[in-house]
């Protein structure tokens, strides 16, 4: 049993749901392997989960590179902080804080170390599970103008929602109560 299907077994059983998507949509897809364990990766990071992390990196073995798995903790931290402040500035919707410059560093994001396009799904697939409408749209809008299609990023949201649902299952000091 790999890492990944280890920590999912012990996923209580009220998490049983979770536990079986969570090896179902790592499974073969239209995305790439690297995609898909990537996007994985990209969301365990952005949900403070590290030995989900590690599973998943674990489970990707030599299908995940190096760089690859720096671009997902890159995007994770990246979008932590870009949709918080973009997250704001769409719910205030006030013109004034639009023309206000960011003026955060965001280097990363236009030379990751693997893949553009690909690095751009992670940041997509975190922005998802931060409620970030605007960097959601905006990540979208490059990954489909870089050749994606409407069914990659379909995936990779599906793989970053049984993610942070794993996440979030991980956790729970205690089950429920009977």
């Amino acid at each position: 049993m790999d890492a990944l299907q280890q920590l999912a077994a012990g996923l209580p059983d009220t998490a049983k749901d979770i536990r079986l998507n969570l090896a179902s949509v790592l499974q073969a897809s239209v995305l790439s392997p690297a995609q898909r364990f990537g996007t994985a990766l990209a969301v365990a990071w952005a949900c403070r989960q590290p030995a989900l992390a590690a599973a998943v990196r674990a489970a990707a073995g030599d299908q995940l590179t190096a760089a690859t798995a720096a671009d997902a903790q890159a995007a994770a931290a990246l979008m932590a902080m870009n949709n918080v402040y973009y997250r704001f500035r769409h719910m205030v919707d006030r013109p004034d804080y639009a023309q206000l410059p960011a003026r955060l560093r965001m280097q990363r994001l236009a030379a990751p170390q693997g893949d553009k396009v690909d690095f751009e799904l992670f940041a997509l697939a975190v922005s998802a599970v931060h409620g970030c409408a605007t960097c959601v749209q905006a990540h979208e809008r490059v990954v489909v103008d870089g050749g994606l299609t409407p069914a990659h990023v379909h995936d990779a949201v599906r793989i970053a929602a049984v993610v942070h649902a794993a996440a979030v299952a991980l956790s729970w000091s205690q089950p429920v109560p009977a």
